[in-house]
């Protein structure tokens, strides 16, 4: 039988977001925190082969990285599903990004403040192509502490960019960034006089 759209579809709208960042900011952490099931992830154990490619400073006691992506889902309701896309931090795997965003309603941009230079690219990348975004500050031990205002002075972002602070681990605290993501591509994207 065919779906002739005279009512509700039977099927969830999947809606397909990002977990952008630089190297080692928590994106599999993240993808692995809020998804009901079990990730896809395709970490590979770092080699002595990448130790002149990919730096390590700040991120020392890494020992594994993603090459290609993680993929998760959350289902939001019964009639929406988001697939969460995580993109590998490392700039030799930057030519996937623009594969992974075809199709992105948004994306989460997680940034380590030890480390902010990281998220830079991932911020201009989303920027140029028009993508919404959410910048999701991963507070990690140890780190030290910046409000929001501070981080987004750093980054240069305007006042229309969200940003939360986050526990990547944290499969509460990463639902409540997904909501806001959703919540502001929304908004961004009906017009103010309905």
């Amino acid at each position: 039988m065919d779906y002739d759209g005279s009512e509700p579809s039977p099927f969830p709208i999947a809606v397909k977001l990002l977990v952008a960042g630089g190297f080692g900011v928590g994106k599999t952490t993240f993808v692995g925190a809020v998804s009901e099931i079990e990730p896809l992830s395709t970490e590979a154990v770092i080699t002595q082969a990448s130790a002149g490619t990919d730096s390590l400073e700040g991120v020392a006691a890494k020992s594994t990285t993603t090459v290609a992506l993680d993929f998760g889902r959350i289902t939001i309701d019964p009639r929406t599903v988001l697939y969460l896309f995580g993109t590998p931090g490392q700039e030799r795997f930057w030519f996937m990004w623009n594969e992974l965003s075809q199709g992105a309603l948004g994306a989460v941009v997680l940034v380590d403040t030890r480390r902010l230079d990281e998220c830079f690219d991932a911020v201009d990348f989303f920027e140029r192509r028009g993508i919404g975004f959410l910048v999701a500050i991963n507070e990690f031990d140890g780190a030290v502490r910046y409000n929001v205002e501070e981080v987004r002075a750093a980054l240069k972002l305007g006042p229309g960019v969200p940003i939360m602070v986050c526990d990547a681990r944290d499969r509460r605290a990463g639902i409540a960034v997904l909501a806001a993501l959703v919540e502001h591509l929304l908004t961004a994207t009906v017009p103010s006089s309905l």
